[in-house]
């Protein structure tokens, strides 16, 4: 699961569950994989993801390394930015861990990188 795809994820669907973001990483397995940078690609999606979230999930997992903790002006220039960002959101990916919702402590299982969100009859 990329850390992208972390930022994305919410457990409010519960009953019981008001917001359910973000969730909490219990990761197993971490990895770094190589994916091509598309500096487009990266400016487009910075207004879409909550940066303080991604920022703490990469730091929670060990990779925050030098990425600002805020959106700095004109990124869509920074190439430089870009390509840390790039890193954090698509690189850095939880193999196995658990997602777990911060209202409800419920688990969700990330097995071979695809997070389980799926929930039991009774939790709907």
């Amino acid at each position: 699961m990329k850390l992208l795809t972390h930022n994305m994820l919410t457990s409010k669907n519960m009953k019981t569950v008001t917001t359910g973001y973000p969730l909490i990483i219990q990761a197993r397995d971490v990895k770094v994989m190589e994916v091509e940078f598309r500096a487009e690609f990266i400016s487009r999606m910075i207004p879409k993801i909550d940066w303080e979230c991604l920022c703490r999930a990469a730091e929670d997992l060990g990779h925050l390394n030098d990425l600002p903790k805020s959106v700095p002006d004109n990124y869509e220039n920074d190439e430089d930015f870009l390509k840390k960002a790039h890193h954090v959101m698509l690189e850095v990916e939880v193999i196995n861990g658990d997602l777990i919702c911060p209202e409800s402590s419920r688990k969700f299982p990330v097995t071979d990188g695809i997070p389980n969100m799926l929930l039991n009859e009774d939790e709907i």
